[in-house]
């Protein structure tokens, strides 16, 4: 897989001033960070795919990751080369073999900048009709065609042996906070790790986004996800649910609260589900016990 990125320390906050109002009559001015909101388009073959709404950090991890969720790509190995534009506005993803050949498409590549590895859009097919399926995260992020989605059925989780402190200590973690939450609260968190050692952090608008960043760190380093825990600071529905296990990630731990559903999908697939995981306690609603 060839990876091309050319942003860089895109803004993340921007200075706002509002107007403080206290219950005792206190009224003045004072400014903060605030998140911004980026849009990434993402094309896959030529064809724009998705609308992802985030921050812009860890964009391709996230491009990766939510290709993998969404049931578009098996394993890191499907994708030929991906590219990310110096304002990280666009994101190109050429897939391998026959992935995505049965559409009628008549995309052009065209190497427009031959350091870049770019894919040049073909005149046509941002005109072409969207066939918009449900959004997965409540940021506004959409699908715009199911052109790539494989229909292939989601194959159960392979339990793995773990141990309640390897969760006690992501919590920890997230419990000494991560940077943009402690200036705007207003990020999700998701901790990536295996065999006891944390591997990766990063927050974003949304969980889903935070929890794709992960994933996608994963494809991009070779990390076997099948060996991974994943620590989520956001509550676990039913998609949050599923996207661990496209992934393979036999144990989704969480801070929040999963839904009933959730947990029944998590019971279907093989998943240990550990939620309202504090530094001092946590709920396990499916799968494997740890180890004492």
């Amino acid at each position: 897989m060839y990876i091309n990125e050319l942003y860089d320390k895109l803004p993340l906050l921007s200075a706002e001033t509002y107007t403080y109002i206290s219950r005792d009559g206190d009224c003045h001015t004072e400014s903060e960070p605030v998140l911004t909101e980026h849009i990434l388009d993402v094309y896959l073959n030529d064809r724009l795919t998705m609308k992802l709404v985030c921050i812009p950090q860890y964009l391709t991890e996230l491009v990766l990751g939510r290709l993998l969720t969404e049931g578009i790509l098996e394993d890191a190995s499907d994708v030929e080369q991906i590219y990310i534009c110096e304002h990280g506005l666009r994101a190109r993803v050429i897939l391998r073999g026959n992935k995505g050949e049965n559409e009628t498409l008549q995309a052009t590549v065209a190497d427009s900048h031959p350091q870049a590895g770019r894919v040049a859009l073909d005149g046509g097919a941002s005109r072409e009709p969207f066939t918009e399926l449900t959004p997965s995260c409540c940021t506004g992020n959409h699908i715009l065609n199911d052109y790539f989605l494989t229909g292939k059925p989601v194959k159960p989780v392979t339990p793995i042996s773990w141990k309640a402190e390897q969760v006690f200590d992501l919590a920890d973690r997230f419990h000494a906070g991560m940077p943009l939450h402690g200036q705007t609260w207003a990020t999700h968190s998701c901790f990536l790790a295996k065999d006891g050692q944390l591997l990766f952090q990063c927050e974003d608008i949304g969980r889903h986004n935070a929890l794709d960043k992960a994933i996608g760190y994963a494809l991009r380093h070779d990390i076997p996800l099948t060996e991974c825990i994943v620590y989520s600071s956001g509550r676990i529905p039913t998609d949050m649910a599923m996207k661990a296990i496209r992934a393979g990630i036999p144990i989704l731990a969480s801070k929040a609260s999963p839904t009933a559903e959730a947990i029944a999908l998590a019971k279907e697939y093989g998943l240990t589900l550990v939620c309202a995981a504090r530094r001092d306690r946590m709920k396990l609603f499916a799968g494997t016990k740890p180890e004492v």
